[in-house]
């Protein structure tokens, strides 16, 4: 990119727990969905992971934001200048002009039109010019490397931080999709109770979200690479005298039960209502599982215990809708028929 170039080309995956963004084909960004704020100049203090740093241990002159809950834009201010603090990023180096963004980005494809107009907002106030936007499953899918145009049935489950997106895909279409509010951030808040009513131990979203990726599970019987325990530290409930307590992933795959079970029905619910000769398609190709959910311990298993389909996780499940984004970007005339 020279010194005049007016048109910089970035692919993003705005998500609730993390946003990456890919640049000539490589993911440049990859930072935590937050924003500090000053609280009295609402100008932006840090962003990403040194925001991430600051979150829940901020000065009363400070305020940190996760601006995007349940997959969607939930502060229009915060999420606008998150944005612009992401894509500066990108590209570091002086420049005469701002350069115009064209920009491809994955939404939830539960979205209503008002919250696809809030992102399409955002980006423009961010800079950008041309602004497509993907579902995240079709991203995915497009990510994983599965051939969305072909006349075949293909499945993708995407566990992000705030939703959870079942598609049905087949010739370059969505055939049948499921959205629902239950992801990673459920996950992290279940834990919080569970620490609270049974270890009576107050555990910060920070602690619990440590606690997930450590002894995280959805089986209480994993054959393979199970966890050791897990020392958890904070204050008694009630004394607010210091506890240490060790989790082991046996508990932690009980207290996750219901939010996985909710996402076993929404994947039944899709399947039900898939047209036979695709779910024939279905049953032979495996079902994928992408986003930072499917990299929880024994989860693939037990979905596939209880569909009794084969469940494949994503070879980078955390990346695939980034990717997939980047290739929509590379391809835009290509990929028109998916656009929004």
């Amino acid at each position: 990119m020279g010194l005049f170039s007016f048109t910089q080309e970035i692919a993003m995956d705005l998500g609730t727990a993390n946003t990456i963004i890919l640049h000539n084909g490589k993911i440049v960004v990859d930072e935590p969905s937050v924003v500090a704020l000053d609280r009295r100049t609402d100008k932006m203090v840090a962003v990403g992971g040194r925001a991430k740093l600051m979150h829940e241990k901020t000065s009363p002159d400070i305020k940190t934001i996760r601006p995007l809950r349940d997959g969607v834009i939930a502060d229009f201010n915060a999420c606008e200048q998150m944005m612009r603090g992401l894509i500066k990023m990108v590209n570091t180096r002086a420049r005469l002009f701002t350069p115009s963004l064209r920009m491809v980005i994955g939404v939830p494809s539960g979205s209503t039109e008002v919250e696809l107009r809030a992102v399409r907002d955002s980006a423009e106030h961010a800079g950008g010019r041309d602004i497509y936007l993907i579902y995240e499953p079709m991203a995915a899918a497009v990510g994983i490397g599965l051939d969305v145009e072909a006349p075949e049935g293909n499945m993708v489950v995407d566990i992000g931080g705030g939703s959870t997106e079942i598609a049905v895909i087949s010739l370059g279409g969505i055939v049948k999709n499921n959205s629902i509010r239950v992801a990673g951030d459920d996950f992290t808040a279940d834990i919080q109770e569970y620490m609270s009513r049974q270890h009576n131990v107050k555990v910060s979203e920070r602690m619990a979200e440590r606690i997930k990726i450590h002894v995280g599970s959805a089986l209480t019987d994993l054959e393979e690479d199970a966890p050791e325990e897990y020392i958890v530290h904070g204050p008694n409930r009630i004394t607010a005298l210091p506890m240490e307590v060790p989790v082991c992933y046996q508990e932690i795959a009980h207290c996750l039960d219901k939010s996985i079970a909710k996402i076993e029905t929404a994947v039944l619910s899709a399947l039900e209502d898939t047209p036979p000769e695709i779910y024939a398609d279905i049953i032979h190709n495996g079902i994928y599982l992408a986003g930072g959910g499917a990299l929880l311990r024994g989860l693939a298993k037990r979905l596939q215990d209880k569909i009794n389909i084969p469940f494949h996780v994503a070879e980078d499940p955390l990346h695939c809708v980034a990717r997939g984004t980047g290739i929509a970007l590379k391809n835009v005339e290509k990929f028109s028929f998916l656009m929004r």
